[in-house]
């Protein structure tokens, strides 16, 4: 009798730590499950924050952070700085500067094929130099010269016929042009030259002519 129910004791007893075994096989260790699952919670707001369109995004150097360094954010460096305010530099001609501008005295015919800029600029500008035309000779006119005055008259800004037409009708041996030496953008983009400038530098002569250098 006594061993009977010992057997049955340690029946229940072998139950009893088998089922524990059980649940501690099942929750092994709650502790990592949670730090997976709040991993994989994270690593689903990196990814969604890692889309194309952020990774492209620049930060500035001074303000990144270790989330950024994580996230894979880029940051601007002081030489990606230098490197845009150059380019932006390199593109730039002081179109109110008189150092910019050259003017030349020439027969008729000049030998000139003048080209109209984009309507958003209007003018005209030098497209070819014939060769051995009074020009070419001169040596120092250049493609993509803006033509900014003839003699004492403003042309700027111009459609080409009225442009080209101040040339055609003006008069002597010869007839000075001004021109802007630079791009229409150059000459009349927002970091262009002002109307009351280029009025009070035709008033005055422009730029001495240039002596032919050929």
């Amino acid at each position: 009798m006594i061993s009977t129910m010992r057997s049955r004791m340690n029946a229940v007893f072998f139950l009893i730590i088998v089922t524990a075994d059980g649940f501690s096989i099942l929750n092994q260790n709650p502790r990592r499950q949670e730090v997976s699952l709040k991993m994989g919670l994270f690593d689903g707001v990196k990814d969604a924050f890692s889309a194309p369109a952020l990774e492209r995004s620049a930060i500035d150097s001074e303000r990144e952070t270790p989330i950024d360094r994580w996230m894979g954010w880029s940051v601007v460096s002081e030489n990606d700085k230098a490197e845009k305010v150059a380019a932006v530099n390199a593109d730039f001609v002081d179109a109110m500067d008189k150092a910019n501008y050259i003017a030349v005295d020439l027969p008729k015919p000049m030998g000139i094929i003048f080209e109209e800029n984009d309507t958003e600029y209007g003018g005209i500008f030098v497209q070819a130099l014939k060769d051995g035309g009074a020009a070419a000779e001169h040596g120092v006119l250049q493609e993509g010269d803006q033509l900014v005055a003839v003699n004492s008259i403003k042309v700027s800004g111009l459609p080409f016929d009225e442009a080209l037409g101040v040339i055609v009708d003006s008069e002597g041996e010869t007839t000075k042009l001004v021109l802007f030496r630079g791009s229409a953008k150059q000459l009349y983009g927002k970091t262009g030259a002002s109307q009351a400038w280029l009025d009070e530098l035709v008033a005055n002569g422009g730029v001495e002519a240039s002596p032919a250098s050929s």
